[in-house]
């Protein structure tokens, strides 16, 4: 499939405008070195932090549905409650985040909402096509529940979606907008990159999106390292009035330091971004990386303490636990 030639699209495959943030780790490098990694984990000689194989959701009560809210649901799945609007991002609800079901990462934490619990979904915002963030099996039990639900994602990902059943999802390039619902969202650079086999890097694209609701701003980072582009985003679209920005799977930095932050480029980012609060995800549910699973939490609360800023500033919920927006 051909794409506009831009500053991130060959017309064939998408980049990164910016470097590695090693010089050694080349996309094809980079992969590698990944895959490196996981075989290391298999055979249980690398530095993989033990996670413990389940950890049981503490019971929350629902928010006031009077008043806007954000439920963490569990990875990067949040569940935006705007007063009118309903919206879900990166979905899974999935024992494992893999093309098969009986191998792959599983998930520690059950979902903090179940799919038969959720409010009418108005909108799913898809950022990348990694399994952890475009699963299927949840895609199309939201289908099947919500059928009015709009999709929106990235380009070169409606054709394979429609190929799965889950026809009429809008694709944005970096900077496109939609409005739909009445909400306007905007497709945001990151720093990132794209896959579902060994043979099709980077021919789809990864993002972020802004949306907007009736003046409120909400930022959803999807999957990124740190990047000029946080800055960009402010003065281009605004600063936002909440952010939600990718705080784990960050060991070790020589190969995750390109695609994504660690807490300490969060807090950054949450600064680049002006953004009125912040709160972390892609974190303790399922174990992509070489961390334990609670360092993302213990290093954002030193980063944050090292940035001066509070902690009602830029916090995590816990799996099922809301926050009013």
């Amino acid at each position: 499939m051909a794409y506009p030639v831009s500053d991130h699209c060959d017309g064939k495959r998408f980049f990164n405008p910016e470097p590695p943030r090693h010089p050694e780790m080349s996309p094809r490098g980079g992969l590698m070195r990944m895959l490196k990694m996981l075989r290391e984990r298999r055979s249980g000689r690398s530095a993989w932090a033990r996670w413990p194989a389940r950890v049981e959701n503490r019971p929350y009560p629902p928010p006031d549905p009077a008043r806007p809210s954000v439920t963490w649901i569990g990875h990067n799945t949040f569940l935006l409650r705007l007063g009118g609007l309903n919206v879900l991002t990166d979905p899974i609800f999935s024992e494992r985040c893999s093309p098969v079901r009986f191998a792959g990462p599983a998930r520690v934490r059950a979902p903090g909402l179940a799919i038969a619990a959720l409010p009418p979904v108005d909108l799913i915002l898809l950022s990348h096509n990694h399994y952890d963030h475009m699963d299927l099996p949840s895609l199309k039990r939201l289908r099947q529940r919500f059928p009015a639900a709009r999709l929106i994602t990235t380009l070169g990902n409606a054709g394979f979606l429609t190929r799965q059943g889950l026809a009429g999802a809008v694709e944005l390039d970096w900077w496109e907008s939609v409005t739909l619902h009445g909400a306007h969202v905007t497709a945001t650079p990151a720093r990132h990159f794209s896959a579902r086999t060994l043979w099709d890097r980077n021919e789809t694209l990864w993002a972020g999106f802004m949306l907007n609701w009736h003046g409120r701003r909400i930022y959803y980072a999807g999957d990124t390292g740190y990047t000029k582009f946080f800055s960009e985003i402010r003065h281009r679209l605004g600063a936002p009035d909440l952010a939600l920005l990718p705080i784990g799977a960050y060991q070790p930095r020589e190969v995750m330091a390109t695609v994504h932050t660690d807490p300490a480029e969060a807090v950054r980012a949450f600064q680049d971004l002006h953004a009125g609060r912040a709160i972390g995800m892609h974190f303790g549910t399922f174990q992509l990386t070489q961390e334990a699973i609670d360092a993302p939490e213990r290093e954002l609360a030193q980063a944050r303490e090292r940035a001066g800023l509070a902690p009602e500033a830029f916090f995590t919920l816990d799996v099922g636990e809301s926050a009013p927006l």
